[in-house]
């Protein structure tokens, strides 16, 4: 199920801002896929104005920690 999409990327911390599309928590497994972008990781870290938080919902836009470069439109599924 597609729970995000990548909006901006900050490549020196690898945070990805992501605009999420259906619930999402700490410890989901995802897939980070795009038309170069194909890797998977567990979310370990999430912020929204750079307050922790364990769960973001429909509408929100977070900052994911990313363990690779990630690009706009690079979709966010739950595994």
């Amino acid at each position: 199920m597609e729970v995000g999409k990548i909006i901006h990327f900050f490549d020196k911390i690898n945070v990805a801002v992501v605009d999420v599309l259906n619930p999402i928590k700490i410890g989901d497994k995802i897939r980070i896929k795009g038309t170069t972008t194909d890797f998977k990781q567990t979310v370990n870290s999430m912020q929204i104005d750079r307050t922790s938080i364990k769960e973001a919902r429909k509408g929100d836009a977070i900052g994911l920690k990313v363990k690779e470069k990630v690009r706009i439109g690079d979709k966010v599924i739950k595994e």
